[in-house]
Parts: C-alpha cells; sequence; structure tokens
C-alpha cells in the first residue's frame, strides 16, 4: 500500500522529463540546426525542452541516500554526454583548432567544478564531491574525447578515418608513455582511466579505509621506562 503514495509522488517527475525529451529528440531531429531565430514559435518550441528539464529537475523527490546514488551516476553521464559529443562535434567544424582547443581545455575543469559545487549546494556530502570531481577528472584525461572525436564526427579526411595507428596529437598520452601512443596503447589508456574513474566512485568507503588504516597507524615508541 505505501508503494502507492511513492509512485504518485514521482509520477510528476516522469511526465515531465519524458516530455523533455520528446521535445528536444522533436527538436534535435525534426527541426533545422540553424543559427538564426526565423520565428518567435520557433524560438518558444527550442527553449521548451529546458523549461520542461528543468521542471523534471525541480520536482525530483528522492531521499538523501537515494540523491547520492543517483547523482554519482547522473553527473559523470552529463559530463560524458558534454566531453564525449558535443565537445567533439564542435572541433570538428571549428576553423581554429588549436585556440579553441585551448579554451575548451579550460572550459572543461569548470563544468566539472561547476556540476560538484551544484551537488554539495544541495547538500551533497564531501566525499562525494572528491569521488565525483576526481572521476570526471580521470574520464577528461582519459582519452575518451580523442576517441568520440574520431567516431561521433563523420571524417573524411584520410588522416582521422580509419582510426589512426598511431595518436601523434594525444601529448596526455605520450607524457605518460614515453612516446606517441599506438592505438591500441590508446585503448588501453582510455580503458585504465575510466575503471579507475569507476573506482572513484563506487568502491565503498570502508574499502578505502581499510587501506588506509596500516599505512597511517601511528607507531608506537616505548617509553623510556619500558626499555
Amino acid at each position: 500500500m505505501s508503494a502507492q503514495p511513492g509512485a504518485r509522488r514521482h509520477l510528476p517527475f516522469v511526465v515531465l522529463a519524458a516530455a523533455a525529451a520528446g521535445a528536444a529528440a522533436l527538436v534535435w531531429f525534426a527541426m533545422p540546426h540553424d543559427r538564426e531565430v526565423k520565428a518567435l514559435w520557433v524560438l518558444l518550441l527550442k527553449l521548451l525542452p529546458f523549461v520542461l528539464a528543468t521542471e523534471a529537475v525541480a520536482r525530483l523527490d528522492l531521499a538523501a541516500p537515494a540523491r547520492r546514488r543517483l547523482a554519482a551516476v547522473a553527473l559523470p553521464v552529463a559530463f560524458l554526454v558534454f566531453f564525449c559529443f558535443f565537445v567533439p562535434r564542435i572541433f570538428f567544424y571549428s576553423d581554429d583548432g588549436p585556440t579553441l582547443y585551448y579554451y575548451v581545455l579550460t572550459l572543461t575543469p569548470f563544468v566539472i567544478l561547476s556540476l560538484v559545487l551544484a551537488y554539495r549546494l544541495g547538500g551533497g556530502e564531501g566525499s562525494g564531491v572528491r569521488r565525483l570531481a576526481y572521476a570526471m577528472l580521470l574520464l577528461m584525461l582519459s582519452g575518451l574525447e580523442d576517441l568520440a572525436f574520431l567516431t561521433v564526427n563523420p571524417h573524411t579526411d584520410p588522416r582521422w578515418t580509419p582510426i589512426p595507428e598511431v595518436w601523434s596529437w594525444a601529448s596526455h598520452m605520450t607524457v605518460f608513455l614515453g612516446h606517441p601512443p599506438t592505438k591500441y596503447e590508446a585503448y588501453g589508456f582510455i580503458a585504465v582511466h575510466v575503471a579507475l574513474a569507476a573506482l572513484v566512485l563506487f568502491l565503498p568507503g570502508r574499502v578505502l579505509r581499510a587501506v588506509r588504516w596500516p599505512v597511517g597507524k601511528a607507531r608506537r615508541v616505548p617509553h623510556a621506562a619500558e626499555r
């Protein structure tokens, strides 16, 4: 019997989230991707997914433990949508790659810090802030965006298709490996960083405390009278 009131409590969020997803799909797939807004109704329609999503988030009503569990998944996923879809697309259509790359390189940590600030202000724990921030930083450094650039964009340039055998541009991998990574070394580099990010997010705190305890335990020095 108690499940029914709970289900009704979540119904506004579910309905609004579904409506936001449907409106976003309509705007993205059914409307031209124009820079200019040609009519007021076009502007309002393109703003509709944002409004519906805002209302859905505002009506999300979860207990604190559920919020923490959801944050551990939802925030990294939101970051990956930004970093592994929109960022590669921006680079693909840019005419000034090096300058844009520097700005995005600076923007991305700012996005991470903005997400964890919102999490903290919303009642998230300090340990959760650290887990989320460092996990997303590992994802940023992993090379996932480099792989996404090669896979989500419609490349015709032979430099990028098929996937290059040596990733000479991936300097953040080169400084770790000591040489430009081969394609499969890059895949391994990505896999290791994703695995580390998952451990940071989901490894139970008691495991971390158990590992740290023997290291941090103070060694007892015998008193002079005991020698």
